[in-house]
């Protein structure tokens, strides 16, 4: 169980007043990129970007393929802030330093979270640059008891028993499908379920197979955490998966996932996810923030 390092809320509130006073953007949307893929923030104009280093509060990066920067900028004249890299648990950080910045995101008034995030693909019909957009998730860090929201609530933030049924926005999804036809790459594009594992090890076999027969149709290390938090802020959640490696199933499969190769992945669909994500931005209704629960 993790010890309840519990971050006040004047905490948050000292970073986003930092960074509002050292940027003139105020972003409506965050985007947090995945392994491999911090390109995400190249397409942002009028930059202006923070080392993690830098931002009074923020933990710092550790990660191969993770910049370890905050860029905040324009998509198609829509005000962002992007995350050039995540923190996570098996880097040695509580779940509430690695969902640290999505509270912080809040108070600077987003309204919008996108997560990108690398995936092992484990439905049958996913194949490896495959664009998986996340329906639902299975955490399971959080149903042994490691959650971002325990210890005592912020009521500031969000209430005490937030629901996570339609976490991830249906619109948002169905916006991005379109978009994928419209851009020639539906081909690529699934809709799926994303399980959370805590890393840092790749899954053994006997392991695969478990979240293969409960419907896991990909599986990573990450999201999770900051989607629970987003939505505890009241914050829109739109979330996908670039498949960089098929997860092994099999005993007589002699293949094995590599970070190298997922961060190769992550360039060869570098534009294409930035496309996709360039366009669902321009083209969301920005002041549209309910949450539509049906899956």
């Amino acid at each position: 169980m993790q010890s309840i390092e519990q971050i006040s809320h004047d905490e948050y509130q000292m970073t986003a007043d930092w960074l509002r006073s050292q940027t003139k953007h105020r972003p409506q949307v965050a985007i947090i990129c995945g392994t491999g893929l911090g390109m995400l923030a190249d397409a942002l104009q009028h930059q202006e970007s923070f080392a993690y280093s830098d931002i009074p509060g923020f933990p710092v990066s550790t990660v191969q393929g993770h910049a370890g920067r905050l860029v905040f900028g324009e998509l198609k004249g829509r005000a962002c802030v992007c995350m050039q890299g995540r923190f996570h648990m098996y880097e040695g950080y509580s779940l509430f330093k690695t969902t640290f910045p999505v509270r912080v995101f809040k108070l600077l008034g987003v309204k919008t979270l996108i997560v990108t995030n690398a995936a092992g693909g484990l439905a049958d019909g996913l194949k490896t640059g495959d664009i998986m957009i996340i329906k639902d998730h299975v955490n399971f860090p959080g149903l042994v008891g490691l959650n971002p929201l325990s210890g005592p609530n912020d009521d500031k933030f969000g209430p005490r028993f937030p629901p996570m049924s339609g976490c991830y926005d249906k619109d948002l999804r169905c916006l991005a499908m379109d978009i994928g036809k419209q851009l020639g790459v539906s081909g690529l594009m699934h809709e799926g379920v994303y399980a959370m594992v805590g890393g840092p090890n790749f899954e053994s076999i006997a392991e695969a197979k478990l979240l293969h027969r409960l419907g896991v149709d990909a599986v990573g290390m990450s999201t999770a955490p900051e989607v629970i938090v987003a939505t505890h802020c009241g914050l829109r959640v739109f979330g996908l998966s670039l498949i960089t490696n098929k997860v092994v199933k099999s005993y007589e499969d002699l293949d094995s996932a590599n970070h190298d190769s997922i961060l190769e992945v992550g360039q060869l669909r570098s534009q294409t996810v930035q496309q996709l994500v360039t366009e669902l931005v321009s083209r969301m209704d920005i002041n549209n923030t309910t949450t539509n629960t049906a899956i």
